[in-house]
């Protein structure tokens, strides 16, 4: 029964792509809208009967949750132990993120009904959303690596095409090539690693991967390279593969442009799918890292400690609502990493892998809700500058409820659901390393401090504002998925998440280790009540403050230049230093040597044409001088 329900969570929006695509335009955009988000429920409704099904009915086996195949095909045999399989794997995180891309993608094409309406392409755009949730959907319940990397490549192509579904204007454009450029190049190191594991292992299946008993944990590849073994440099490589997808340094450049595409896009890929897929991929392959590359896990936990700092940093300056949030998802994307990063493999030791699927989940529902609450502000007043509101509270009073619900949960206040995975992922990082917790522990602060101060400067300051037109709240159809994730993140932190999904597989009970929740509690009151002072009343404090860290408010509101640095990496290096050259080389030497050939064969062959005259005399006297000349030689010779 799961195998046809699971199937089918899969197979649905890929047909509701091509049905859509092909005939979307015969209908009217609202019904391709309703058959798009009906589509999507039946999804949404498959995926909770999966998780209830797995989770309290046939997934634990003597107190331990299976990997279960509910189907496997042979698609492509490469050699006789390598053949890549299509399939659906169940298990805890598998089964979790059916219901996280569901949920989130369900309540994006409700909203979508709203905040879409009278676009030119609502078919398209609808048909595209259907695309993207089968590639993500096909992406987390993979048999094998080669299978994720194939959805993983579709998530790219479909993402490509939402952030520029604005095709006319350039910056959509633009930001739609820079994220498909960036995130194709982390993903060629993704290929690099996927090949030398496999290689090495003989096997591309998850299962056998990550069996700490099994053929390549139990005996490990002893072949080395640069004083590493060849399993930690496939591990790494495959890690950049996720960096890049999941935005962190020194990848992030691309998420930030991506909000040119429809907000509602936002929410779906930027802030609970998509991005999401690098940390996933750390945790669909933890016990390789875990057991077969362990110093690995500590590369990883230094870069999302210092992609979470950085961003948290650059998010504090922004001013367009959509790149505060922006920032936001790749600090708390790496806050995730981080966790990963830091965990062992069993029992409390894996905390740090419980703490960050738990982060993701939670993540998924209150950052999912800040972008639908951007957009339905953005609704209301037709732009993206904070400049441009102000006092909105009194206008959107629905918006204003959910958006500050989700504004305390990112901020880690109780008892909202951010509280409880953000303090699990700080006892993670507090009992592994200091100086990570140290940084994680300023980066909550800084995390409540530019929440709150994009709460005030939107609803509360200036209460005379005077509007061109009078905002006012968004329609039940944009409304109802901003009430819905409201609800989930106030009461998903009370979920006993570790007794369904750890490293081990087997339950873990966590408790609130008060100590540090305390400490993360007080940084967070301590982050908004200095965002209260300077942001709930129009005032000069913002501009003195600035002025007093001039140059380093001026690099934060820049991004520290790096996209700066990357066009200065690929202009002037990659361009003009290594690709111009080899240009000139091709053009000059061998372009010019093949039409030096073509020009000798052209100028030889026109100066013996009049050996083919057509008279018969002609050939008659070259075919005796021809033969007189051959006789000559055999008599001379």
């Amino acid at each position: 029964m799961m195998t046809y329900t699971t199937l089918t969570i899969v197979a649905l929006p890929a047909l509701m792509f091509l049905f859509l695509g092909l005939l979307g335009g015969k209908f009217k955009p609202a019904v391709a809208g309703i058959i798009g988000t009906l589509g999507l429920t039946i999804v949404a409704a498959l995926s909770y009967m999966t998780a209830f099904q797995y989770f309290f009915q046939v997934g634990k086996v003597d107190g331990v949750y299976q990997q279960l195949t509910a189907l496997n095909v042979n698609w492509l045999t490469l050699t006789d132990k390598l053949h890549i399989d299509l399939g659906i794997l169940l298990d805890p995180i598998s089964v979790l993120m059916l219901v996280v891309v569901s949920t989130v993608s369900l309540m994006v094409h409700i909203y979508s009904m709203g905040y879409m309406k009278g676009e030119r392409g609502f078919q398209r755009y609808y048909a595209i959303l259907s695309l993207f949730t089968f590639s993500m959907l096909g992406l987390v319940v993979a048999t094998n690596i080669f299978q994720m990397y194939i959805f993983w490549e579709l998530v790219g192509v479909s993402s490509y095409l939402l952030i520029g579904f604005y095709y006319t204007k350039p910056s959509a454009v633009a930001a739609s090539k820079k994220a498909f450029i960036v995130t194709r190049f982390a993903d060629l190191f993704f290929l690099i690693g996927i090949l030398l594991l496999s290689f090495y292992s003989g096997t591309f299946s998850f299962v056998e991967l990550n069996d700490p008993n099994g053929s390549v944990l139990g005996q490990p590849i002893t072949a080395t390279f640069m004083g590493a073994s060849v399993l930690s440099w496939a591990m790494i490589l495959i890690f950049m593969g996720g960096a890049g997808k999941s935005a962190m340094m020194p990848f992030h450049i691309w998420l930030p442009d991506a909000m040119e595409g429809p907000t509602p896009v936002s929410a779906l890929i930027h802030a609970a799918t998509m991005v999401v897929a690098g940390v996933y991929l750390v945790a669909r392959l933890f016990p390789l890292y875990a057991f077969g590359a362990p110093e690995v896990l500590t590369i990883i936990s230094y870069v999302g400690a210092i992609t979470a700092l950085f961003a948290a940093v650059v998010a504090c300056t922004q001013t367009d609502i959509k790149r505060v949030l922006a920032f936001s998802t790749i600090s708390q994307i790496a806050y995730m990493i981080t966790a990963m990063g830091v965990s062992g493999y069993g029992g409390h030791e894996g905390l740090g892998y419980m703490a960050s699927m738990f982060h993701l989940t939670t993540h998924a529902f209150f950052k999912a809700l800040l972008f639908l609450g951007a957009g339905a502000v953005i609704h209301a007043v037709h732009s993206n500058e904070m400049k441009d509101m102000g006092g909105l509270r009194k206008y959107l009073p629905i918006t204003h409820i959910t958006f500050l619900i989700a504004c305390l949960s990112i901020a880690g206040i109780p008892p909202f659901s951010g509280f409880f995975s953000k303090d699990e992922i700080l006892v993670a990082a507090f009992e592994h390393d200091k100086l990570i917790f140290a940084v994680l522990y300023l980066t909550a602060g800084l995390t409540a401090f530019y929440m709150f101060r994009l709460y005030y400067r939107i609803f509360w300051g200036e209460n005379d504002k005077q509007y061109h037109h009078t905002p006012h709240e968004a329609p039940l159809n944009m409304t109802f998925p901003l009430m819905f994730l409201a609800a989930l993140t106030v009461v998903f932190g009370f979920v006993p998440f570790g007794s369904f999904v750890t490293a081990d597989r087997l339950p873990y009970e966590g408790h609130i280790q008060w100590p540090i929740a305390s400490m993360s509690i007080l940084v967070g009151v301590v982050g908004i009540l200095i965002a209260t002072v300077m942001y709930r009343k129009s005032n000069d404090k913002p501009d003195r403050v600035a002025a007093t860290v001039k140059g380093l408010y001026k690099a934060s509101f820049n991004k520290f230049w790096f996209d700066e640095g990357w066009l200065f990496v690929t202009k002037q290096i990659l361009f003009k230093r290594v690709s111009a050259p080899i240009a000139w080389f091709d053009r000059h030497i061998i372009d010019g040597f093949m039409n030096l050939l073509a020009s000798v064969t052209s100028s030889v062959s026109h100066r013996i044409k009049g050996i083919q005259s057509g008279e018969l005399q002609d050939y008659a006297w070259a075919f005796y001088m021809g033969t007189m000349v051959i006789v000559v030689l055999v008599i001379l010779l």
